[in-house]
């Protein structure tokens, strides 16, 4: 069974950046809504404060779960714990400790610092966690972890490449983890350099031009995989979306034409 095709809602994009991309609550109900009944099996939204600033605030992140599935939103919704969030890994481990609401899973940056111990509070909580791992153009012919990253360094840390973090991490509950590797391309060798990861399930997503071409791959090798307005603003064709529904709709039809082969292995299933 192929796994669930996520929808990435509003991502780190502002209002300027389109009237199609929602921001209020609202507006990200109607388009959870609408990406659920065209084809995604998860929402990946940005909670906003009302003057559009992300937040991890239990004021802000509960009122938009609570909305959600009120609205009868029943597959599992992911909000990002980051930089983008909460600049200080302190702050962000006491935002989510205070949460009242909790999401289904939370979205990690093995780039950032305090990634580790995000990862663990969340499990603790009993949030499922998505190690969010960039992977750059080198990781084609990776024989091991240090090469597997390309030349992606580790965003916020400029030390040790975010893959490489999230190998080491001795997490405490691998069933409730997920690594969400976003490649720069679509290299067709990243299957091969990640078959050495620990067995957790992966999504593939990318963004802007990489966004179609990542989505094929992930059917390829029978991976997760993301699309939404906030990863890209274009269909297949070229031609702008108007909707999260519309381009769900488009990457049903792009998975169903590019199917993994029988018997394909996903990246870290073994």
């Amino acid at each position: 069974m192929r796994p669930p095709l996520q929808v990435s809602l509003n991502g780190s994009r502002g209002a300027a950046e389109g009237a199609a991309v929602p921001m209020s609550p609202e507006d990200l109900v109607e388009a959870a809504l609408a990406a659920v009944a065209a084809g995604a099996g998860e929402v990946l939204v940005h909670p906003r404060t009302p003057c559009g600033r992300e937040s991890l605030s239990p004021r802000v992140v509960g009122p938009l779960l609570e909305a959600l599935r009120g609205a009868g939103i029943g597959v599992p919704v992911v909000v990002p714990a980051g930089v983008g969030t909460e600049p200080d890994p302190a702050g962000r481990l006491e935002r989510v400790r205070s949460w009242g609401v909790l999401p289904d899973r939370a979205a990690v940056h093995f780039g950032e610092p305090g990634a580790e111990e995000l990862a663990r509070t969340l499990l603790n909580r009993g949030v499922a966690v998505d190690a969010v791992v960039p992977l750059g153009s080198g990781v084609g012919g990776a024989g091991s972890p240090g090469a597997a990253g390309g030349g992606t360094a580790g965003r916020g840390t400029g030390e040790v490449e975010p893959l490489v973090r999230f190998l080491a991490w001795p997490a405490p509950d691998h069933a409730r983890v997920r690594l969400v590797a976003e490649p720069a391309a679509a290299d067709p060798a990243l299957v091969a350099g990640l078959r050495w990861l620990p067995p957790v399930p992966v999504l593939l997503c990318g963004r802007e031009a990489a966004a179609w071409p990542v989505l094929r791959l992930a059917a390829r090798c029978g991976a997760g995989a993301r699309i939404g307005l906030g990863d890209v603003r274009h269909l297949p064709d070229g031609r702008p979306a108007r909707s999260n529904a519309e381009l769900v709709a488009a990457a049903v039809a792009e998975l169903a034409a590019t199917a993994a082969p029988a018997g394909a292995a996903t990246a870290g299933s073994r």
